[in-house]
């Protein structure tokens, strides 16, 4: 599996943690999210899955959580992993990371999750403005960029 980031530090101890992103094509650009707070930065729209949850249980939930959209048509795309702190969770992980693309079908509600803000961002731009390299690898590979 492919890699981004960070090097892991051979004598710390990660934790593996799956998650499961989106690639909303949307109005000529990517349907993203703004994550506030101590993150402050452009994010595909996603986490991660909870014990017992199914992939695509999560990526429902996570989207809809983080933008107020249903989506539909989801097909996994690219899988990558990173090595990481998740401040929110005083959390060194090795996440594994599964892209789907899929297809926004309305917002019904503002995102429930704290300080995030759906975005659309030009595919040009969100290969500058995305935080993670992997999801950016993504959007350029799914757009031939």
């Amino acid at each position: 599996m492919q890699r981004f980031g960070t090097t892991p530090d051979p004598n710390r101890r990660y934790t593996r943690r799956p998650g499961v992103y989106a690639i909303l094509p949307h109005a000529g650009g990517i349907l993203t999210t703004f994550q506030a707070g101590i993150h402050n930065e452009y994010q595909l729209p996603g986490g991660g899955v909870d014990h017992g949850e199914q992939p695509l249980q999560a990526l429902y939930r996570e989207v809809f959580e983080e933008t107020g959209w249903h989506i539909t048509q989801p097909r996994v795309f690219f899988r990558f992993k990173r090595y990481v702190f998740m401040p929110d969770y005083d959390l060194w992980a090795e996440k594994i990371c599964t892209l789907y693309t899929a297809q926004p079908v309305r917002r019904y509600a503002a995102p429930l999750e704290p300080d995030h803000c759906p975005v659309v961002l030009p595919i040009e731009g969100a290969m500058n403005r995305l935080a993670n390299a992997g999801d950016r690898h993504a959007v350029a590979r799914l757009f031939n960029l």
